[in-house]
């Protein structure tokens, strides 16, 4: 059984909602820029997004004074966006939530040690309140007014990814008529040190699957889709398009690395397509993960010539315009691949020149327009060797 997306919405350093990000891919503007949100010596690119909190209250229509950790404000931003798309109310239906995050509140209760370590008297608690995984989720589900089923799922850079394919499932056994599944995460220092001590961030803007690549780029935002079940479908509903098929598997590998030889991209892939019930030739296009990184890119790509021998299909990575989201990016690259289907496009990936050694694989490089997409692959794999598929289809 086939789930309807219905409704998407999504932020992240190239703007807010479908619109301006498609005019930023047909503009082959990268959101990459330096870091502004806080101080640090690093001089690295990251994408952030270009409003601030209070901008982002504003939007929302929320307590100007009211605390919320900004991962808590772009997942809501995204999610009421994809809930007014869907054209959804608080009726008949049983909605669900389904939220990921990577940082959670870190960005307030990173601010709340900075206090408490000078002096054990001082500091607002409340900051470090919320800094749990589950704190963004309540905000979004209290914004949306939403009282029914609602959980997190945290699974490092796949997090997005299986918060859809958890929702599905729900809608599949029958326990919800729609959930809104996605994930937000939001740039701080402790994330941008911490991705600094792995010693795989890049310098300079990322060259996804390039022979030269050498790391990534943080960026931050969020992506929901609105996923709802055949039945509960109105007459004349807007459907973008199905999620057909998913999948999650792990290579166990590594903390971080992937596999070299990428079984568990592999194995997520192939079963992703098994459940859509499709062979690999059926798939128009591919969004990879695509961090930059050298493990990542020769461990994806490994994988892919693995699975569709001498006949890969376009792909590309959207990070070179995002940067990695974390536990944000698996939900807008959803988000991108049903845009893909419903506006005929195949995004190109930047700063490509030179396919790496070992693959000889080329991701497209320039905007396509007016192209037959039919069924989209979309790829988030995390650490810990935590990989998810997703298949979308026309």
């Amino acid at each position: 059984m086939s789930v309807a997306v219905t409704g998407i919405g999504c932020i992240s350093g190239l703007g807010c909602g479908a619109e301006e990000h498609l005019q930023a891919f047909r503009a082959g503007g990268s959101g990459l820029g330096k870091v502004t949100l806080f101080q640090t010596r690093l001089q690295v690119p990251v994408a952030e997004v270009k409003v601030s909190n209070e901008q982002l209250k504003s939007y929302l229509g929320v307590d100007s004074d009211r605390l919320f950790s900004r991962t808590a404000l772009l997942g809501m931003t995204a999610s009421k966006q994809a809930f007014q798309d869907a054209g959804l109310s608080n009726s008949h239906l049983r909605i669900g939530l389904v939220s990921s995050s990577s940082v959670g509140g870190m960005d307030l209760s990173e601010q709340f040690f900075a206090d408490y370590a000078a002096n054990p008297q001082k500091g607002r608690l409340r900051m470090a309140a919320h800094h749990d995984i589950g704190d963004h989720t309540e905000s979004i589900a209290d914004y949306l007014q939403l009282d029914g089923f609602r959980t997190s799922i945290s699974t490092a850079c796949s997090s997005s990814a299986n918060s859809i394919m958890f929702g599905a499932r729900m809608i599949e056994q029958g326990l919800l008529d729609v959930v809104i599944a996605g994930g937000t995460d939001a740039l701080c220092r402790f994330t941008l040190n911490g991705f600094n001590s792995l010693m795989i961030l890049d310098n300079v803007p990322c060259r996804p699957f390039d022979e030269s690549r050498a790391g990534l780029n943080l960026g931050e935002g969020a992506g929901y889709l609105v996923l709802q079940s055949e039945k509960s479908l109105m007459p004349g509903s807007k459907v973008y398009c199905r999620l057909t098929g998913y999948a999650n598997a792990n290579d166990a590998y590594h903390q971080t690395a992937s596999s070299p030889e990428g079984e568990g991209a592999f194995l997520a892939m192939r079963h992703a397509l098994e459940k859509a019930g499709i062979e690999p030739s059926v798939v128009d296009y591919i969004n990879v993960h695509g961090t930059g990184t050298s493990n990542n890119d020769l461990s994806e790509s490994t994988a892919i010539k693995r699975l569709f021998g001498e006949h890969v299909p376009p792909f590309s990575s959207t990070k070179s315009f995002t940067g990695h989201t974390l536990g944000a990016a698996g939900g807008l690259e959803a988000v991108f691949s049903v845009l893909a289907i419903s506006e005929r496009v195949i995004y190109p990936s930047l700063n490509f020149r030179t396919p790496i050694t070992q693959t000889g694989l080329s991701p497209v490089t320039r905007m396509m327009e007016d192209q037959d997409i039919t069924t989209v692959l979309s790829n988030s794999f995390g650490f810990g060797g935590n990989n998810a598929s997703l298949i979308f289809q026309k």
